[in-house]
């Protein structure tokens, strides 16, 4: 009898030293977010702007956009003078998307735009291109679920691997995105990560990005994103599809909702 024990007591030990080994995905997310500034360093910047350039090498297009938010409330605008990918390719001359208060709008040359298909993709761009620059934020947002999934090396480097995917109960939405995030075990930042895109018909976490940052007023902020996607085989190309870059990056410029505003 005190064998059996003494054995079940060692399996247990056994058991809870493996659990205990392995980091607490939630910790991870918020060392990241305390080593990149922390959401409440960047919200009292109140708003930003900068100048966003999409391109995609492979087939020599870009959109180039002049991008403000407010972080309050989640306001986007942005001013198109180049648009040959995803917004209004066809269309000639500036195109002006916002999203205020939740509610996109979209004009050419100042004329507002009433397609619902041109307001749908509006909403889903001003709602996309503000979370790519504020991801890192948001990654324990209500709704958020962590899981951790190992460590892997690359090129030399040491990394976590959390899972971040979401309850769509707490998010009100059918479809959400989800990411694996490798963490950076020395600079605790995301040097890289997977991601879905169910809006756009992939729903596995199959996209890679990798991402270069520079610190403004003590956050540092992704400048450039490198986006591989995989081909009809499911392998990932060695060349980037897609570089974004944001640059000429400024912060409280005193912006309103009602500056977002379109008209005409």
């Amino acid at each position: 009898m005190k064998v059996h024990l003494i054995t079940l007591c060692v399996i247990l030990f056994q058991l809870s030293d493996g659990i205990a080994q392995n980091p607490n995905p939630t910790k991870l997310i918020e060392e990241m977010q305390a080593a990149v500034g922390s959401w409440d360093n960047l919200h009292a910047l109140k708003d930003v702007s900068f100048t966003y350039d999409y391109h995609s090498p492979q087939a020599n297009l870009r959109d180039v956009s002049t991008e403000r938010y407010i972080f309050e409330g989640e306001h986007s605008w942005a001013e198109y003078t180049t648009h040959q990918i995803n917004v209004m390719p066809q269309a000639e001359g500036v195109v002006i998307q916002a999203l205020v208060d939740g509610l996109p709008s979209c004009s050419v040359n100042g004329k507002l735009v009433t397609d619902k298909e041109i307001l749908g993709g509006t909403d889903f761009l001003r709602r996309a291109n503000y979370f790519w620059f504020v991801m890192n934020f948001k990654l324990n947002d209500p709704g958020t679920i962590h899981a951790y999934v190992g460590e892997e090396s690359l090129d030399g480097t040491a990394y976590h691997k959390v899972r971040v995917t979401y309850d769509s109960g707490k998010t009100g939405k059918p479809q959400n995105d989800g990411y694996l995030l490798y963490i950076n075990k020395d600079t605790k930042l995301v040097d890289q990560f997977y991601f879905s895109l169910p809006a756009m018909g992939v729903n596995e976490i199959a996209i890679k990005m990798k991402v270069d940052y520079e610190t403004f007023n003590g956050v540092k902020l992704p400048v450039k994103r490198y986006i591989y996607m995989p081909g009809k085989d499911g392998k990932l190309g060695t060349e980037p599809g897609l570089v974004q870059t944001s640059s000429n990056i400024k912060f409280n410029s005193g912006f309103t909702p009602a500056d977002f505003k379109l008209k005409g």
